[in-house]
């Protein structure tokens, strides 16, 4: 399934279904979190955040309009998604077209720049990277509908996301069910154990004694460090306030748990009530 074919579920799920030719626009915004603010990595607290408004925002004054919540994969941004870089989607380009062809009616989107200083958030709650599930949940949930002219209500609400972004949508939905009503999952990642490293990735990743020596790591040794930021922080291990499930090479079985209790399929069971009353899950 692609993103085209994902629009329409969604937007049946939030009561739009119409055509339209104008094209939307986007703009580039920034947000100050008090959520991440004061993270131990020192990554910005002021973060962006890609809208996009559609063909009608500006000439009907008097509409207001459902809003999707798009969260992107490990290593992605929101300028990327959104035809500002090049890149193997442009999402500015498929609402336009969805709208303009009857696919889909007309709503907001959404996406904040989950860009860090280990390449992802998982839009989880850390000291090292910050409150990721406040930021989404409350503050740009309020700052959008303060901001916007949105139907302010979970039943208006969606989310959707693609690999870490399909993974932070199961785990933001199943946590704040009063938020959204309807979700999209993509190619989930992490649902259970994945992205084993071996040894050599391993003795790479304790290697590591300094944040700008993140960029030059293979994809399975950065995921496995995001892992630790996101779901092991340790503030006092600086200066990466993180602990990595290896240790000389030897596998530490309770930083191991720490990962595995936040993989979906391990962390689901008290929740599941809450994925059930969604209006749509896809």
């Amino acid at each position: 399934m692609n993103f085209k074919s994902f629009l329409l579920p969604l937007c049946i799920a939030l009561f739009c279904i119409g055509i339209s030719q104008a094209q939307g626009f986007r703009q580039r915004l920034k947000i100050q979190s008090e959520a991440l603010n004061g993270n131990l990595i020192n990554d910005p607290s002021n973060r962006d955040v890609t809208i996009y408004l559609p063909p009608s925002y500006q000439t009907n004054r008097d509409k207001t309009y459902p809003v999707l919540y798009l969260l992107h994969g490990f290593t992605d941004t929101d300028n990327k998604w959104f035809g500002r870089e090049r890149h193997w989607i442009n999402m500015y380009d498929i609402l336009n077209t969805s709208i303009a062809n009857g696919t889909s009616k007309e709503f907001i989107v959404v996406m904040p720049n989950a860009y860090t200083t280990y390449k992802g958030s998982f839009y989880s709650s850390s000291k090292t990277n910050g409150d990721w599930e406040t930021f989404i949940t409350k503050e740009l949930v309020d700052f959008i509908d303060n901001r916007f002219r949105t139907i302010p209500n979970a039943k208006s609400r969606g989310l959707a996301g693609h690999s870490m972004g399909g993974y932070g949508t199961l785990r933001l939905a199943m946590k704040y069910p009063d938020v959204f009503s309807s979700i999209y999952v993509l190619s989930a990642c992490c649902m259970d154990d994945s992205f084993i490293p071996n040894a050599a990735q391993i003795k790479n990743m304790e290697a590591v004694k300094y944040k700008f020596n993140i960029a030059d790591l293979d994809f399975v040794e950065s995921i496995n460090l995001a892992f630790s930021a996101a779901w092991a922080s340790n503030p006092k291990n600086a200066p990466l306030y993180i602990d990595l499930p290896y240790k000389d090479g030897i596998l530490r079985p309770e930083i191991l748990q720490k990962f595995s209790e936040n993989q979906i399929l391990h962390m689901v069971n008290p929740y599941l009530s809450n994925l059930k009353n969604l209006r749509l899950l896809l």
